[in-house]
């Protein structure tokens, strides 16, 4: 079967976050709209990336809460433990209503939905797996990326991230080689039920590109916990450390030999998914990692391919992908002239606890704006670790600019630190000064009143 270029308005290759927007748009605008994804509806945000991520977030945060109880007099078992295949149950269910959502949402907006891989013909056509030829004069891509596994010996007795959403139990003793969102995340989940976690960070600190001091608070913070931070390690190699082969060791380029772990698991970045598209058959170019080349207007080289998401060089956050794509559509079939604003981007790492930051680091605001900068602090015990009089410690910190002192930079790590961010970000991107922060009346006791408290 073959459908002509008026068969469709656009093609959406890939239906993930950002596929998955641009097509919904697309048709609210009145769009006919074809999307195609072989695998599961909502890529790997849905699948094995964020809401999986939260929702064991979530459970290692009850976990670390009723041990907390104990100290502080409730009546619980020391050690309580996750029975994790029931707990999976209630995981797969959140997951698959999100998917009856997309199904429903995509059949009520008319949208054709096709179970294929596919590959350029040409700069207007697509073919899928069966042979099937769509044509359209425009076409999305959003084929998100998959995690990286390095090509060291031994590398395939590693997990990655994907993996870890099969595991069935916490491992006795996991490393997670990597100083990254996914490798922070995971070591904290996984010590919280019940793992002993050893990090592996080939470089001398964690989360390049978040403030530097508030990521070696949270190292701190990790310490703390029981997790084991191995900086300065770059691991060469996998080794058995069994007979049974059922344990593995570390092996890093100073020679260096780990103990036995009963998991390794590699969270040593992604790469995008382009290889099968074929894109040079289209005249889609591509950077020297894969990536699909675009401008502020999510524009390909080629007229009338567009790119949104993990694909592209972007920043690789779901929400960015789903506002681009949003706003792709609104140009592009609604009159609207808008681009994506890339600065100011709020992220959050859902570490234990949770790091997030919207605008400038000190390093960079110091880079931009010299002398004019001024940096605010808040150091503290949060409320709950004071009273079970546990270590954990919270930082933030404001990073701001010239005599009004506005604020270019907001920096919390700290319990709640996820939520917190959001309305801030908010006061962030409308210009707000430190004068704003400390006009606004606290709200106490909270973490929160501390943004607004910084003298």
């Amino acid at each position: 079967m073959s459908l002509e270029a008026s068969g469709f308005d656009l093609i959406v290759i890939g239906g993930g976050s950002g596929g998955l927007a641009g097509a919904f748009r697309a048709a609210e605008h009145g769009a006919r709209v074809a999307l195609l994804e072989p695998h599961l509806l909502g890529g790997t945000c849905v699948n094995v990336g964020c809401v999986p991520k939260k929702a064991m977030w979530l459970a290692a945060d009850v976990a670390g809460r009723l041990r907390l109880a104990q100290t502080l007099g409730f009546d619980v078992p020391a050690t309580p433990a996750l029975d994790w295949p029931e707990f999976i149950v209630h995981r797969e269910r959140y997951i698959a209503n999100i998917h009856a959502s997309y199904r429903r949402r995509l059949d009520a907006a008319g949208i054709m939905v096709v179970p294929s891989f596919a590959r350029f013909v040409d700069a207007k056509t697509v073919e899928c797996e069966n042979g099937t030829l769509l044509r359209s004069r425009r076409i999305l891509i959003a084929t998100g990326g998959r995690p990286y596994r390095p090509e060291i010996p031994g590398g395939e007795w590693g997990s990655v991230s994907d993996d870890f959403f099969q595991w069935r139990a916490a491992p006795e003793r996991v490393a997670i080689v990597g100083g990254g969102y996914i490798a922070v995340e995971l070591a904290g989940l996984l010590q919280a039920l019940g793992s002993r976690v050893d990090l592996y960070v080939r470089g001398d600190r964690l989360l390049n590109g978040f403030d530097h001091e508030l990521a070696t608070q949270l190292a701190e913070d990790y310490r703390q916990s029981g997790i084991r931070l191995n900086f300065g390690h770059s691991v060469a190699a996998l080794e058995d450390a069994t007979p049974d082969n059922s344990r593995k060791r570390l092996r890093c380029e100073d020679g260096t030999l780990s103990d036995p772990f009963d998991a390794v698991l590699f969270a040593t970045g992604r790469k995008p998914n382009s290889e099968r598209l074929q894109l040079e058959r289209a005249g889609v170019a591509t950077d020297i990692g894969g990536h699909v080349a675009v401008d502020e207007r999510h524009a390909t080289n080629v007229d009338g391919i567009f790119a949104v998401g993990d694909i592209t060089p972007n920043p690789p956050l779901t929400p960015v992908a789903i506002a681009a794509a949003r706003r792709l559509m609104d140009r592009l079939y609604g009159g609207a002239t808008a681009l994506l604003d890339a600065r100011d981007i709020p992220t959050v790492v859902f570490s234990h606890p949770p790091i997030g930051q919207v605008g400038l680091t000190e390093r960079e605001a110091r880079e931009v704006h010299g002398d004019e900068v001024h940096v605010y602090r808040a150091g503290f015990r949060p409320m709950l670790a004071a009273l079970a009089d546990i270590p954990q410690r919270s930082l933030f910190k404001l990073v701001c600019v010239g005599e009004e002192r506005r604020v270019v930079g907001i920096h919390l790590l700290g319990e709640a630190a996820d939520e917190i961010l959001q309305g801030f970000a908010v006061a962030l991107k409308r210009g707000i000064t430190l004068d704003d922060l400390r006009d606004t009346v606290a709200i106490h006791p909270t973490s929160a009143e501390e943004v607004v408290l910084m003298r």
